[in-house]
């Protein structure tokens, strides 16, 4: 037996692509998936009436929805909330339509990529707190011994692409080195709107990173609209098959 997931991201809901979230809800009744996993950018600027889109969207689908806050999803025009209590918003979204993936093949393990302001400008990228690693080498080593694939989700490439000089994401190294080292076989996420898949290594650390695409009309570098089949079996075993939506002409 395997497990099947559907891997989505970057949904943007304010500006999201209709045809291409409904070729997903084709995908989900006829492939029958074990859970559909989006990885951040639930909304184009937090507002209320994208998180209800969103809820609608994610809340119709019979099956477990697992959930990571994306840069977009803390609130953009009101910065009172945004610096208090900036996912507020998401987490009310997550206790209506989120759920837990059930599995004997893999485990879903998150990484919090987000931070509500950063010493640079635009706060778009990446930055992964001493705080949000730890919390996750923590649920990984309380993983030590259990034979399920370990897939750590987060928003943002831990990497930058490959033979670039800088990381986008702060930290994004450490981690990728601290996550491989205590287990992890993969880390799938999404923001740059370019799927990939690629074998990469820090400080002699290996391990799989697994982007989707965008489901909006937020299209970059000519990349269409994409979401992944993931395919796990125990031991570290992950196929994925990425799925392309054709433009509209």
């Amino acid at each position: 037996m395997t497990t099947r997931l559907i891997h989505i991201s970057d949904v943007h809901f304010g500006v999201e692509d209709r045809g291409a979230l409904a070729i997903v809800e084709r995908a989900i009744a006829e492939e029958a998936p074990d859970a559909l996993v989006c990885t951040g950018d639930l909304t184009q600027r937090a507002k209320h009436s994208e998180y209800e889109a969103a809820a609608k969207w994610f809340g119709s689908k019979s099956l477990p929805v697992v959930l990571d806050p994306g840069n977009h999803d803390m609130p953009y025009y009101n910065l009172w909330e945004r610096f208090t209590d900036p996912y507020r918003r998401y987490r009310a979204l997550k206790s209506k339509v989120g759920g837990v993936l059930q599995s004997s093949d893999v485990v879903l393990v998150p990484l919090k990529t987000t931070v509500r302001a950063q010493a640079r400008f635009p706060w778009s990228d990446g930055v992964v707190t001493p705080a949000a690693l730890e919390q996750t080498l923590r649920r990984l080593a309380s993983l030590e011994g259990d034979a399920r694939t370990k897939i750590v989700t987060a928003h943002h490439p831990l990497l930058g692409p490959a033979g670039a000089r800088s990381n986008p994401t702060i930290g994004g190294d450490r981690a990728f080195a601290a996550l491989a080292e205590a287990g992890a076989h993969a880390v799938i996420s999404g923001h740059v709107h370019v799927p990939f898949d690629e074998m990469r290594s820090v400080n002699g650390q290996t391990m799989r990173m697994i982007g989707a695409g965008t489901l909006s009309t937020r299209l970059r570098h000519g990349a269409p609209p994409s979401f992944r089949y993931i395919t796990c079996g125990p031991e570290g075993q992950i196929e994925a098959e990425l799925c392309e939506v054709p433009l509209a002409s």
